[in-house]
C-alpha cells in the first residue's frame, strides 16, 4: 500500500502542475513522492517565498498551485503570506508538516488556531482519508476563493494509507458559476435605464468571471465611460477606458469619473485606494456592485447584486433590450489625453534619478508581452501610472491586500513558472528587496528571462513621505544604500547601478535582443518627488497627526 504522503502527492498532481515549497523534516516524505508525479517542484529559500510564489502563479495563470513548508518554524514564517493570500482571495494549497497524533513536541506550536487567526481553514489528513482529504482542501480552496493549509501528522508521513485507490483522481467537486437574483437585477437594471453618464468599474473578480466580453458590450449598449481597480487594468477595451481609478488615476479622468450618475461595479472591492478613500463617486451616484460576495463591500453601494460578473453583465445587457445609448462617452471625444502622465525631469533636484521619466522611459524600452509583479511600496504610484497592462492576469501586486512589503523576489518565481515563455519584470523598493533578499537567488536560478527594477531611495520611502512630513524622527525611516547590483551580480545576473536615464543603455539592448537570463537594475531614485496617491494617505491621516501633536 502507499504512503499517506504518496496518497497526498498524486492527489495534488492530478489536480494541479505546480508546487512550490522549502524542505524540511516535516515535509520530506511528500517531496520525495512528489518527485514520482507530473508535478513540477520549485524550490525556494524561505518559506514565506514558498507561499508568494503559489499566490503569484494563480494570479497571472488562473491555475491553483500548492506550497509547502515544514511544521513550526517552517510553517510560522509563512504566515504572513497566508493571510496576504486570504485577504486577496487567491487560491492555493499550504501543505506543512504538523505535531504527531501522539501529541505535541516542545517546538510544535498550534497551528490550525494560527492559520484560523488570519482566516486560513486547516484540513489535517489521516492513514484512512489522505486523497479524500486532500481533494477537500482544493476545493474549499478553488470554491471559496482562499488560501487553506492541509496538516500532515508527522508521524503518518511516511505510514501506509488505507483509503481507496480511486480517491487521488476523482474530479474536484466545484461549485457552478452564481446566476444572479431577479428582483436585485432589475432594481439594477433600472437605474441603468435611467442612467446618463454612466461608469463602470471593473476589477480583478471581474477577469476571474471571464466577464470581459459582456462588460465591454454592456459599456457600448450604454455608451458608458470604463475604468478598473489596480488589479484590473487592461480588461476592457481602449476605446472606453479612462484608465485606473482612485489614487493612481490620472486628475482629469478622475475628475470626469466623479461626474457619473449611476456606477457599476464588476468584480471589484471598492476600497479605500480605488474610491479615493470614499471621494471617487459623487454624492448624488447610484452605486451598482456585481460579485460573489454577500453583502456590498463598501458603504457606498446603492444596489448590491451578489452573482458571476459574467452572468450578472450578460442578465443586464438582456433587460436593457434595445435601450438607446447615453452618448455620454461620445460626448468626451478623445481620451487619449486622459491617460497622459506627468513625463518628470532628466533628472530630481538632488541629482539622483526622477522615478517618473525613469519608469516612463522603461515602459518605451520593454516588450507589449510582459508580465511584472511588484512588492509593496511607495514606488507602486510610478509602476500604477507609468507601466501599461495589457491584461489583469499580466500584473500582480502580491502584499497589496495585507499592506506587506518584502514578497516581490518569490512572487517573480510563480508569475516566471505561470508563464515561462514571456519576459517576468519585478518592480520592488529597497526596503521589501532587502526584505526578501533570500529569494534573490531563486529568481536568478529559475527566472528563464527577468528584469528585476529596484526603486532604490535608501529608504522606507512611504514613511518618509507620510510620518517624515508630520515631523517624526527620519533615522528609522532610512536605509543605508544597499549594492543591490553587486549582490545580484554575486549570485549570477547581469546588473546595473542606473544613476542617470543613460545608464538604462546596457538594459534596453538586452531588452531588444530577447536575451535570456535575469538582469537587475539597481536605480537610485530621489525621495523628494512624493507619488500623488501618497497625497490621499497624507490627507486621510492628517487628523489623526493633529490628535497626536496635541495630545503631546
Amino acid at each position: 500500500m502507499p504512503t499517506v504522503a504518496r496518497r497526498i502527492a498524486e492527489t495534488l498532481s492530478a489536480h494541479l502542475t505546480d508546487v512550490f515549497g522549502v524542505m524540511g523534516n516535516g515535509n520530506a516524505y511528500l517531496l520525495d513522492a512528489l518527485d514520482d508525479t507530473p508535478a513540477r517542484y520549485t524550490a525556494l529559500r524561505h518559506e514565506a517565498g514558498a507561499v508568494a510564489a503559489a499566490d503569484a502563479y494563480f494570479r497571472t495563470s488562473g491555475r491553483i498551485a500548492a506550497a509547502t513548508a515544514t511544521y513550526g518554524a517552517g510553517f510560522s514564517n509563512t504566515v504572513t503570506p497566508l493571510a496576504e493570500a486570504v485577504q486577496a482571495h487567491t487560491p492555493l494549497v499550504l501543505v506543512v508538516g504538523d505535531a504527531p497524533t501522539t501529541g505535541a513536541r516542545p517546538w510544535d506550536v498550534d497551528q490550525t488556531a494560527i492559520a484560523a487567526a488570519v482566516g486560513a481553514r486547516t484540513f489535517t489528513v489521516s492513514r484512512s482519508d489522505a486523497a479524500t482529504t486532500t481533494r477537500a482542501a482544493l476545493e474549499h480552496a478553488l470554491n471559496h476563493r482562499t488560501a487553506v493549509v492541509l496538516a500532515i501528522p508527522y508521524d503518518l508521513a511516511g505510514a501506509e494509507a488505507s483509503d481507496a485507490d480511486d480517491d487521488a483522481e476523482r474530479p474536484l467537486r466545484l461549485a457552478p458559476a452564481l446566476h444572479p437574483a431577479p428582483e436585485p437585477l432589475e432594481r439594477a437594471a433600472e437605474a441603468l435605464r435611467g442612467a446618463r453618464r454612466p461608469l463602470i468599474l471593473v476589477g480583478r473578480g471581474a477577469w476571474l468571471a471571464g466577464a470581459g466580453p459582456a462588460l465591454d458590450a454592456l459599456a457600448d449598449r450604454l455608451g458608458a465611460l470604463t475604468t478598473s481597480s489596480a488589479l484590473g487594468r487592461g480588461l476592457l477595451s481602449p476605446g472606453s477606458d479612462i484608465g485606473v481609478a482612485g489614487g493612481f488615476g490620472q486628475d482629469e479622468a478622475m475628475r470626469l469619473a466623479a461626474e457619473a450618475d449611476v456606477v457599476v461595479a464588476a468584480g471589484a472591492g471598492l476600497n479605500q485606494f480605488t474610491t479615493r478613500f470614499g471621494f471617487l463617486f459623487g454624492e448624488s451616484a447610484t452605486v451598482i456592485q456585481l460579485d460573489v460576495a454577500d453583502t456590498a463591500t463598501n458603504p457606498r453601494v446603492d444596489c448590491f447584486v451578489t452573482g458571476d460578473a459574467r452572468l450578472t453583465a450578460e442578465a443586464l445587457l438582456d433587460r436593457l433590450g434595445d435601450a438607446p445609448s447615453t452618448g455620454w462617452r461620445d460626448s468626451v471625444g478623445d481620451l487619449a489625453g486622459l491617460h497622459r502622465r506627468e513625463p518628470g525631469d532628466v533628472a530630481a533636484p538632488d541629482g539622483l534619478l526622477d522615478p517618473r521619466s525613469l519608469t516612463a522611459r522603461l515602459e518605451r524600452a520593454l516588450p507589449a508581452e510582459r508580465t511584472v509583479v511588484t512588492d509593496g511600496g511607495h514606488f507602486l504610484g510610478w509602476v500604477n501610472t507609468y507601466l501599461t497592462v495589457s491584461a489583469p492576469d499580466r500584473f500582480a501586486m502580491v502584499g497589496t491586500a495585507y499592506q506587506t512589503i518584502g514578497l516581490g523576489l518569490p512572487s517573480m518565481v510563480g508569475a516566471a513558472a505561470a508563464r515561462p515563455d514571456e519576459l517576468t519584470v519585478l518592480c520592488t523598493g529597497d526596503g521589501g528587496g532587502l526584505m526578501a533578499l533570500a529569494d534573490l537567488e531563486s529568481t536568478i536560478r529559475r527566472v528563464r528571462r527577468g528584469l528585476i527594477v529596484v526603486y532604490n531611495d535608501a529608504a522606507y520611502g512611504a514613511e518618509v513621505h507620510l510620518y517624515g512630513l508630520a515631523g517624526f524622527a527620519e533615522d528609522p525611516m532610512l536605509i543605508p544604500a544597499a549594492d543591490f547590483a553587486g549582490m545580484a551580480r554575486s549570485l549570477g545576473a547581469r546588473a546595473s547601478t542606473v544613476a542617470s536615464l543613460d545608464d538604462l543603455a546596457e538594459v534596453e539592448t538586452w531588452l531588444a535582443d530577447g536575451a535570456e537570463g535575469v538582469f537587475l537594475l539597481d536605480c537610485r531614485v530621489s525621495r523628494s518627488i512624493r507619488a500623488p496617491y501618497q497625497d490621499e494617505i497624507i490627507a486621510q491621516n492628517g487628523t489623526l497627526f493633529e490628535a497626536a501633536s496635541v495630545s503631546a
